[in-house]
């Protein structure tokens, strides 16, 4: 999870998360995507490199966690 602010500067990052995940993934480089976005201070560029997208992990453990406590019943 991407966190809504930047913890240096307080700036609202959270709504371009999406957008920024899609264009990477497609292959476009990240420093350019961010340049694209309008992410141009250092520590706002920090927050979105340096961010683990775990929820579909967690939610893959969750419904295998909840499947295999239904089939012990």
């Amino acid at each position: 999870m991407v966190p809504v602010r930047c913890f240096s500067c307080g700036r609202v990052i959270a709504h371009k998360w999406d957008e920024y995940k899609a264009r990477v993934r497609r292959g476009e480089n990240p420093g350019a995507v961010l340049d694209s976005l309008g992410f141009k201070r250092y520590c706002c560029r920090r927050m979105f490199i340096s961010a683990v997208d775990f929820m579909d992990e967690l939610i893959e453990f969750h419904q295998k966690y909840v499947s295999a406590g239904e089939s012990q019943r």
